[in-house]
């Protein structure tokens, strides 16, 4: 890796076995963690080879094969995005939809400047779905994933915030940024850029913080709150935003909150009624607040916030045909692992998942436990009984022992 004289960071292509992290920083995860994340911007040239994950074949398909329907796909220009019936339609025989993606109007659309705006690819581009899994794993916040996909000398959006981080991915073409420092840090996820329309114009006066020009290959984090525009070059753009759903000690507050609140409604004190006749009740309000300091004070957190964790993602695709099959010929060679995606945690005998909670007797807790590496195991070793009731739940799939 060497540094470029505009002070970002160069590499060449990703090493074999990279993670999803390392692809995209160009620096040492120690150094990312510690200086960058949640901190400040980062552009990294020429941090790897991102056409394994997507590329303009990947857009002609989605928009003309897949019929997307909204808001898998939107429209934007000139800052604005455009109303979903310009550019869908109904289905025609067999499909009996009104919001069907119509690649003929969302042609037109980009022939006239538009930016197409591929959302949630993550559900519906297998080889993005697999990395953003592996990023949100190493991240430890959920990850989603956007293509933007913009005419020649053409933008999307105005100058903006995101109330989530950001890596972008620089596929094809070149798009000129320009990023300038928070005028709110560490927004909340309802705390939008619209709330500030004003403050955000006034910042989108004045120097960029950071004006690049990214290429095929180039990356930039930047923290959620951090302003940002874009501009295609002299060619057709597609770029990649990996959108970082970060936790915050809001959220941690909130679930503590929650689980004080809980305890309460358990108190007899809690649930009795004011006086007759109250008017402003400052001497209920201090024994109340006694109440909550106490209950916040011994309040266990962990499994709400567990539980909404488990919600923010999904776990990775189940072919029902490829189930079955295993289901059927389930004997002591077939193979199997745990679901990737299901944040599988065990507790006692509990087994908490994204598709549920399982419970086990003594002979089986351990078998359960050997799943949890994610490694292959033959069916014969863990118990017929037991991979039969996990396959048909959805929580092991068949893999070459």
């Amino acid at each position: 890796m060497s540094t470029s004289p505009d002070g970002s960071r160069r590499r060449g292509p990703a090493t074999a076995g990279a993670g999803a992290l390392d692809r995209l920083i160009g620096i040492g995860r120690d150094t990312f963690a510690r200086d960058v994340w949640a901190r400040t911007a980062l552009r990294t040239r020429a941090a790897d080879d991102f056409s394994d994950l997507f590329s303009a074949d990947a857009v002609d398909e989605l928009v003309s094969r897949r019929g997307l329907r909204t808001p898998f796909l939107r429209v934007a220009k000139d800052g604005a995005a455009l109303p979903d019936t310009s550019f869908t339609s109904s289905g025609g025989v067999g499909a009996t939809i009104s919001d069907q993606v119509d690649d003929t109007a969302v042609w037109r659309e980009f022939a006239d400047g538009a930016t197409l705006v591929l959302q949630a690819l993550h559900r519906t581009w297998e080889p993005i779905g697999g990395f953003v899994a592996a990023l949100g794993a190493e991240l430890g916040h959920p990850v989603q994933a956007n293509a933007y996909v913009t005419p020649p000398q053409n933008r999307g959006f105005d100058d903006h915030y995101d109330v989530h981080d950001v890596f972008v991915l620089q596929i094809r073409g070149t798009k000129r940024w320009l990023v300038r420092e928070p005028v709110h840090p560490d927004p909340l996820r309802d705390q939008p850029w619209t709330d500030r329309r004003a403050a955000v114009a006034e910042a989108a006066k004045g120097d960029a913080r950071i004006d690049t020009v990214l290429e095929p290959g180039d990356t930039l984090y930047l923290p959620r709150g951090w302003l940002h525009s874009a501009r295609a070059q002299g060619a057709v753009s597609i770029h990649l935003t990996l959108g970082v759903h970060t936790w915050t000690r809001y959220a941690l507050a909130e679930q503590l909150a929650h689980a004080a609140l809980a305890a309460l409604r358990e108190d007899p004190r809690m649930r009795a009624t004011l006086p007759l006749g109250v008017q402003e009740p400052y001497d209920e309000i201090d024994a109340v607040r006694g109440l909550l300091a106490a209950a916040v004070e011994t309040a266990d957190p962990a499994p709400l916030f567990r539980r909404a964790r488990r919600g923010q993602g999904r776990p990775a695709p189940l072919g029902p045909l490829a189930q079955f099959e295993a289901v059927d010929g389930l004997g002591p060679d077939t193979g199997v692992r745990l679901r990737d995606g299901l944040g599988a945690r065990q507790e006692g005998r509990f087994l908490h998942t994204r598709v549920g909670r399982f419970e086990f007797s003594g002979d089986d807790l351990e078998p359960v436990t050997l799943l949890l590496d994610g490694t292959p195991r033959r069916a014969g070793d863990l118990g017929l009984g037991l991979v039969g009731r996990l396959l048909r739940a959805g929580v092991v799939v068949p893999a070459a022992p």
